[in-house]
């Protein structure tokens, strides 16, 4: 069967900025028939994310991710319906998802690999389960619950870096529903701030690129910050430390602004920097959401009620055609993505 797919064509470089011809969209072919345990997919959606700039590298710097292979498909978090099985988990028709899915049109996969969506639960929008309803809201809910312990009643600030990507969005307005009594974004452009507000629920927002964040967050958060969902790390991260409460809590989910650069993770602070953080008593720890598998049922039947409730609102970009699979993998690991999510979509 021939079939289209994207590879990774050549490396940017520990410190480059990935560019467009780093991939290539080639045709491949894949055997006619599916063998005992297996699954042929069709591909409906794939989730583009940040963090698959540090994929793009040889070492990917994390014990956890592998690197992509150059001149194999890349791959990640995908949605489509089985057309094919030869697994008793699943049958031809039935919606799954993995996040080994690779980047392709269609695919033969390892039925061990897949998980059965039910599409009632988002009310039949499939790509949710990539985005809010997926590992992007496990990510935000059970990192403001393990990390950021948020409580009821506490009067709370919560300050979120990259507020308008896809996990930074959803932990806003996460961080309110779990108890927070004032949100408050960082983004990158009026634009996504009016959204954030008019829109997402928070109580303001700081566009870093006008003004001096430290003397807006002053403004903004007069009695401090409490929790800081951290999304990109780098100077936006410094300022929000220094106005940081005593015993308060950095929720550590990614580091945008260092992935095309060659250093540690989470990045060092700067010497003063760190000597707040050590004198105020913030916690600030590496969080995988993988480490949280038990609470990962619980806590996806949580997102799915609030999305139904409209309590959470979503934002996501779709792309379509195929083609354009590559624009959106080199524009969301340059820049972090846009309002919400980026979500190729290949069907036909």
């Amino acid at each position: 069967m021939i079939i289209q797919r994207v590879v990774l064509n050549s490396r940017p470089g520990k410190n480059g900025v990935p560019v467009a011809e780093n991939f290539r969209l080639e045709q491949s072919t894949i055997p006619d028939t599916v063998q005992e345990g297996q699954v042929r997919v069709r591909t409906l959606y794939l989730s583009v994310d940040p963090y698959m700039r540090c994929r793009m590298n040889e070492d990917t710097g994390s014990d956890y991710l592998l690197p992509w292979q150059l001149s194999e498909a890349a791959d990640g978090g995908g949605i489509g319906v089985v057309e094919e099985s030869k697994h008793n988990n699943f049958a031809k028709g039935d919606f799954v998802t993995s996040f080994k899915w690779p980047w392709q049109t269609v695919a033969v996969l390892d039925g061990s690999l897949l998980q059965k969506l039910v599409p009632q639960l988002v009310d039949g929008h499939l790509s949710f389960f990539l985005g809010p309803a997926g590992l992007t809201g496990l990510t935000a809910l059970l990192g403001i619950k393990e990390k950021g312990h948020v409580s009821a009643g506490a009067n709370q600030t919560m300050v979120v870096s990259g507020a308008a990507g896809a996990c930074g969005s959803l932990a806003g307005q996460i961080g309110r529903l779990e108890g927070c009594t004032r949100v408050v974004g960082i983004a990158g452009t009026d634009e996504k701030c009016s959204i954030l507000v008019s829109e997402m629920g928070f109580d303001a927002a700081i566009n870093y690129k006008k003004g001096n964040v430290a003397e807006q967050l002053r403004e903004l958060c007069p009695g401090g910050v409490d929790v800081y969902f951290d999304n990109v790390g780098g100077d936006i991260s410094d300022a929000v430390i220094n106005q940081m409460n005593q015993n308060s809590h950095i929720i550590l989910c990614g580091q945008i602004s260092q992935y095309n650069k060659d250093v540690p993770y989470p990045p060092p602070l700067p010497p003063e920097v760190e000597k707040v953080q050590k004198e105020r008593n913030i916690t600030r720890e590496r969080f995988l959401v993988l480490n949280y598998m038990d609470k990962h049922e619980a806590s996806v039947i949580q997102l799915c009620q609030w999305i139904r409730e409209g309590k959470l609102k979503v934002g996501t970009f779709t792309f379509n055609p195929w083609a354009l699979i590559t624009f959106a993998a080199f524009q969301s690991m340059m820049n972090g993505g846009n309002i919400g999510k980026q979500i190729v979509s290949v069907s036909k």
